[in-house]
Parts: structure tokens; C-alpha cells; sequence
């Protein structure tokens, strides 16, 4: 549960990071009341730990949470 909490916030900081690359429009600091702003600051902080979370995926073994379609019980 906690990696899709994550990648899900890694998500909107890419999509808002895209905006600001491609529109130079900050969507998290126009929603929050602008980049200094105490819920802009734990927006950006939350996106920062799942970052930091998400690193984590890399070094996983990937094939034990995989199953087969021999796996199933028939």
C-alpha cells in the first residue's frame, strides 16, 4: 500500500514538475497559495519522501511478487 501512495505522489510531483518545464505554472504553489506556503512546503516535503521511497523499487526483487497462470488453484 505504501509503494502506490508513493508512486502515486511521485506522479503529481513529475506532472507538476512537466508544468512547470513545459508552462512555467507551479500547479501545486497556484492550488496551495503560492511555493512558500505551509501546505505547498508539506506537499512538496510528502513528494520528496515518496521519491526517496520509490528509490527503493529499484533494488527489489521483482519476480517474487510476480505469479504465473500455474500458480492458480483449479
Amino acid at each position: 500500500m505504501l509503494d502506490k501512495i508513493s508512486l502515486g505522489l511521485v506522479i503529481i510531483g513529475a506532472l507538476n514538475w512537466g508544468g512547470i518545464g513545459l508552462f512555467q505554472f507551479d500547479l501545486v504553489a497556484w492550488i496551495f497559495g503560492g511555493q512558500g506556503a505551509i501546505l505547498s512546503r508539506i506537499v512538496y516535503t510528502l513528494v520528496a519522501l515518496a521519491g526517496i521511497w520509490c528509490i527503493s523499487l529499484l533494488f527489489r526483487d521483482t519476480e517474487a511478487a510476480v505469479t504465473t497462470g500455474s500458480d492458480e488453484i483449479q
